[in-house]
């Protein structure tokens, strides 16, 4: 099995030639075994998506898991975040959910979790790694149930959702992912929602655009609807629907730092925990807005695993990651649901006269750039940001490295770090005038590519 595979928040590679049917019942014989050892557990759920080669590895994970003697609750097609509903549910709390979320389409992999807190993560991959490939693994004849979470889980939503009278005119984009199946009914239940869908047929093959709406370019065809009908707001999911994206009424791209603005503003007067978690990448608007409303900014390394871990095991009401991964803790359990979300940004909408735009006025203004990536292999990818860093500590620069480095100046902010999901460096810049965001993109990039060509001469 290829080592590589197991990352830092999930286990995800090409199908078939990384990911494929003998991988999959490999590591449902061991998370199946692992669990049993470790946990003292002897059930868990699993999940997939819409992905062409999901159905395939799903029945092998599944086979290697009942093979391990532990049970499984088979919750079927899902969403990533109906997933996670599930698994409360039923009261399985763990399991695996079969798909690589926003990743091109012939990959696939693995999101699986040991406690109730979120995903694995870190040091808890490595050594499900190290306990897979040792193949040491239990024998036994687990049994199969079924469960499907979805008429539960709209029946939550709308439970957990206050929408005012306000009529809204909204375009929905699902990107062909999962939540193609769902988005449309679940949207639906609110009357005071005027609703136009776009790629909302399930199709794995990603016809329209890449299902990531993070990337200011996957949203273009958002953007033009919404500007063509005249809707109040656009919103985007990602491949497995545990991400969301945002185009405001005059057809701008919001970035998700500053759409938490807007829910932070939101929910700050109604809850008495006002620390709210946000990762690395974020920009100091955020920060300087969290603060203005006496709540107190909590920065924490990139990655779904960790902030979604991180906000439920503090109890922060609210937290999220530049990527669109959201968390709700003040009438919702934590979980990342890019439907979910994207009501809960109508919710607020529909309560107000303010226009999407007005939803941000009074924000200090910052100029940055979106996240950049710089194609660096695996191999020597940490240690690229590793040489950053030790050019930051000859120049003192002052920096946080929870994540990467993030090299701190008065007058902005330089991140760099490896991403965990691909053979990628990050890079984003902040400053307080466009001419000083320049300056500071010039100088790491320069750095960064002086590394790159060291390293391949």
């Amino acid at each position: 099995m290829d080592r590589s595979i197991f990352r830092e928040y999930d286990i995800r590679g090409v199908y078939p030639t990384q990911i494929n049917e003998e991988a999959a019942y490999t590591i449902g014989r061991s998370y199946g075994s692992y669990i049993q050892e470790n946990l003292k557990r002897k059930i868990c759920g699993v999940g997939r998506d819409n992905r062409l080669s999901s159905p395939a590895l799903a029945n092998e994970l599944i086979k290697g898991i009942l093979d391990s003697g532990c049970n499984v609750i088979d919750f079927g097609l899902v969403t990533t975040p109906m997933y996670y509903y599930a698994c409360l549910k039923t009261n399985v709390i763990i399991g695996v959910m079969v798909t690589a979320s926003h990743n091109p389409k012939d990959d696939n992999g693995f999101k699986f979790s040991f406690d109730h807190l979120g995903n694995a993560r870190g040091e808890q991959v490595y050594d499900f790694r190290d306990y897979t490939l040792a193949g040491k693994f239990l024998t036994g004849q687990g049994e199969k149930t079924e469960f499907d979470p979805f008429l539960y889980y709209k029946s939550f939503i709308e439970e957990n959702i206050d929408m005012g009278e306000r009529k809204i005119k909204v375009v929905v984009d699902c990107g062909n992912g999962t939540t193609s199946l769902y988005a449309k009914e679940i949207y639906s239940m609110f009357p005071n929602l005027d609703i136009t869908m776009i790629c909302d047929k399930s199709d794995a093959t990603f016809p329209n655009h890449h299902p990531d709406p993070s990337v200011i370019e996957n949203t273009k065809m958002l953007k033009n609807k919404v500007l063509e009908i005249k809707a109040d707001i656009g919103i985007a999911f990602d491949g497995d629907g545990d991400r969301v994206g945002f185009i405001d009424e005059k057809g701008q791209y919001v970035h998700i730092d500053k759409a938490m603005i807007a829910y932070i503003r939101n929910i700050n007067d109604k809850v008495s925990n006002k620390k709210y978690l946000f990762d690395v990448k974020c920009g100091k608007a955020l920060e300087d807005e969290i603060i203005k409303l006496g709540g107190t900014p909590i920065c924490c390394r990139t990655g779904n695993s960790y902030t979604r871990a991180e906000v439920n095991k503090n109890k922060y009401p609210f937290g999220g990651e530049y990527s669109g991964h959201l968390y709700f803790t003040d009438k919702w359990p934590g979980i990342d649901s890019g439907m979910y979300n994207g009501l809960r940004m109508l919710e607020i909408l529909s309560n107000t006269n303010k226009s999407f735009s007005e939803l941000f006025d009074g924000i200090n203004t910052y100029y940055n750039t979106p996240e950049i990536k710089i194609p660096v292999a695996d191999n020597i990818k940490f240690d690229v940001v590793k040489k950053v860093i030790d050019y930051a500590k000859v120049h003192e620069y002052n920096f946080l490295d929870i994540d990467g480095i993030k090299v701190k100046f008065d007058d902005g902010w330089a991140l760099v770090r490896a991403s965990n999901t691909g053979p990628n460096i990050t890079v984003r810049f902040e400053a307080n005038t466009e001419e000083r965001l320049n300056e500071i993109k010039e100088e790491f990039e320069q750095v960064i590519n002086n590394i790159i060509n060291d390293n391949n001469n």
